[in-house]
């Protein structure tokens, strides 16, 4: 029995029957760019996220350099991004002509700390995009305490983090822009690419909204020198029925994850920890093993698919050579990269599925 890593299909086939009019109904309306359908999305994620405003936006890493351009991060700049987070977000700071500066993680949660920014301040830095790794949250209450003293801009990576909680309160409004990736592999995942962003700020939102729409208000008059990167009506209808299962869609990755952390064990195994106060959307279930290859490779054997977020960090990337930082300087975005591990999660995940890998899992482990 192969165990898939998420099951996409078996998403939308649950879906089908209520998206499938709704996404008709918007191929039909003849409004194909932002419009009704992508408005009321907007207004029903605020609301869901507890906040003021969303503004829909093409994808996730669209939505970090817009907000960083609302924020007027440059070319000269420097913001502190975590030093083990998907590339996207270094490459936000670094197409706004700014410099993003490695911040290593808590390694018991794998999100960047008030400590860490602390210890990582210098000269030209304006802004911190904390990254809620996985779907936990960081310590949102620090770090925007820290911020404040510093004088620092908070934009939050939320891209895995659709429902996560902070102290009872939904992620989505605790720093001063949130951005999100509707990439069809999120909890709350379009059929193709999609983005968005969530402030509490009208003046911020104004500025998005001109922003993501070639830095115009009006047609032809353009106050910014802005992006194309608008949301669309037919991924905005099928994300408005997605949202309205998103917290039992969450619930359900939550049991597989409670399955997990229950069931798993063996040598030099470690587990996900959940920092108190936090609750996880449960994105990805990741595990960490110093024969991490070895582990994967026996389980896809056994017919168990799983991935690796991320094998490179962003600092070994050919794409950052020129900041010429080093493995030793940055040893446990090093480290992680090597040892991670996410096995199978989603909503789709059945019982016996998921008993099929806690056992797999363990009897590799013990072999090993």
């Amino acid at each position: 029995m192969s165990v898939p890593f998420l099951d996409l299909k078996a998403a939308y086939d649950e879906l089908a029957e209520r998206a499938e009019p709704a996404m008709l109904r918007a191929l039909r309306s003849g409004w194909y760019i932002l419009g009704p359908e992508v408005e009321a999305f907007e207004e029903a994620f605020a609301r869901y996220c507890g906040v003021s405003h969303a503004i829909g936006v093409a994808n996730g890493l669209d939505a970090l350099r817009l907000a960083l351009m609302a924020v007027e991060i440059g070319p000269g700049d420097k913001v502190l991004v975590p030093s083990n987070t998907y590339v996207a977000t270094w490459l936000a700071v670094s197409q706004c002509g700014a410099t993003p500066v490695p911040v290593e993680p808590d390694p018991a949660t794998y999100n960047i700390t008030a400590e860490g920014i602390r210890a990582a301040m210098q000269p030209g830095v304006k802004a911190v995009i904390p990254v809620h790794l996985y779907g936990q949250p960081a310590d949102m209450t620090a770090i925007c305490a820290v911020a404040q003293e510093l004088e620092l801009k908070v934009i939050e990576d939320a891209a895995q983090a659709h429902g996560a909680t902070w102290n009872g309160k939904r992620i989505g409004g605790h720093g001063d822009i949130i951005c999100w990736s509707f990439y069809p592999g999120k909890n709350l995942g379009a059929v193709g690419d999609a983005g968005g962003i969530t402030t509490n700020d009208p003046a911020l939102a104004d500025r998005l909204r001109m922003l993501r729409n070639y830095g115009s208000q009006e047609k032809y008059r353009n106050d910014y020198a802005g992006l194309n990167s608008r949301l669309d009506p037919v991924q905005a209808t099928f994300l408005s029925v997605k949202l309205d299962v998103l917290d039992e869609w969450n619930s359900r990755r939550a049991k597989v994850a409670e399955a997990y952390l229950d069931g798993l064990a063996g040598p030099d195994l470690i587990l996900p920890q959940i920092a108190s106060g936090a609750t996880s959307a449960w994105h990805l279930f990741v595990i960490r093993h110093p024969r991490r290859d070895a582990l994967a490779q026996r389980l896809a054997d056994a017919g168990i698919q799983t991935l690796i977020h991320y094998p490179i960090p962003p600092h070994a990337q050919k794409a950052y050579a020129d900041q010429a930082l080093t493995d030793q300087e940055l040893p446990l975005a090093t480290q992680l990269a090597r040892e991670v591990l996410s096995l199978p999660i989603g909503p789709h995940l059945s019982e016996p599925h998921s008993f099929q890998v806690i056992s797999t899992v363990n009897e590799i482990l013990h072999d090993m």
